[in-house]
């Protein structure tokens, strides 16, 4: 389950991007559409809960998820949205690939944590890869605009950096609840917190949806992209660690260059494979350890659920107090 869900997340959110940038660049206002994406998609999944019974209204009085809405989704999207005006979604997916990296920085930095050197060193491979999968392919306009579109990816993954490791707090404060639900009332905080940006730094006109480009954008980035993708990967922060689901930005680059070859007849070179292997490879190195422990763990379930036969044919008795009873 958790290599699957890692994968539609990789999947989803490698087409985000670009689905970003053809809603921003059809006239969506940035901040507006940001917020309508989140908090409506956070409001339909709080509802599924409350329906459900997995969730409770005292959960949107607390501190803690708003706190993440205002740094996994506000911090991290406010910033892209807007720096998409002026960049490409090529370069936001290389800037956005700093986020794992980000993470082992504050881990280390803030929270006294030392990752292992292979994490560090695949955080590193994996980067290059990016960059050698997409700068040959970027124009880059040296402008004012474009370099603060730069830094604000850069800043908001700052805030994907912080606020991940911050949800693995959470999540296990409120371990007894379901992510989902977690997930949902941070995405609303967020959306809501974009609402009043956008309404003091932007003159909405909710008319501008009904054109194809822009409602296709938004329908897709709602169900698609938060609905099921930032769901899926709030529980893999849940069941993992911080550094193992970011992990996605790394392999969301190769997803929409094999796309783009595939459906739109993009030209792959040698450069292009060369980026893919080096990203996978630097992939594994950060979840070395992680990908030991799941397979250790499922080697040790696999043994407690078939026990070894009995050499003397006999069909073994079970003890009524016996570990194996249980």
């Amino acid at each position: 389950m958790v290599m699957l869900a890692y994968s539609l997340v990789c999947l989803i959110f490698g087409t985000t991007f670009l689905a970003i940038k053809v809603g921003v660049d059809a006239g969506a206002p940035p901040f507006f559409s940001a917020a309508l994406r989140f908090f409506l998609a956070g409001s339909l999944l709080f509802l599924w809960c409350l329906w459900k019974g997995k969730a409770r209204l005292s959960l949107l009085w607390r501190r803690e998820l708003l706190l993440t809405g205002a740094l996994l989704t506000f911090g991290t999207f406010s910033t892209l949205y807007w720096a998409e005006q002026y960049v490409s979604s090529g370069l936001a997916a290389v800037l956005s690939a700093t986020g794992p990296m980000m993470i082992l920085l504050l881990q280390t930095s803030l929270l006294r944590q030392r990752p292992p050197r292979r994490s560090m060193l695949g955080c590193l491979i994996g980067f290059t890869g990016v960059l050698l999968l997409v700068l040959p392919s970027l124009v880059i306009d040296l402008s004012p605009l474009w370099l603060t579109g730069c830094a604000a990816v850069l800043v908001g993954e700052c805030c994907y950096a912080a606020g991940t490791l911050y949800s693995k707090k959470v999540t296990t404060a409120f371990a007894d609840l379901s992510p989902v639900a977690l997930n949902a009332v941070q995405m609303m905080y967020g959306g809501a917190l974009m609402f009043l940006l956008s309404f003091a730094a932007e003159k909405p006109d909710p008319s501008v949806f009904l054109s194809l480009p822009t409602a296709g954008s938004l329908l897709y980035l709602t169900v698609a992209g938060s609905m099921v993708g930032h769901t899926l990967f709030y529980w893999l922060v849940a069941k993992t660690n911080p550094v193992f689901p970011a992990t996605w930005l790394y392999i969301s680059p190769p997803i929409a260059v094999f796309v783009g070859f595939l459906f739109y007849g993009e030209p792959v070179t040698w450069i292009t494979v060369l980026g893919v292997v080096t990203i996978i490879a630097g992939t594994v190195l950060v979840n070395l350890e992680a990908l030991k422990q799941m397979l250790s763990k499922r080697k040790q379930s696999a043994g407690i659920a078939a026990p070894p036969p009995d050499n003397s044919g006999e069909t073994p008795r079970k003890l009524p107090h016996s570990r194996s009873a249980v």
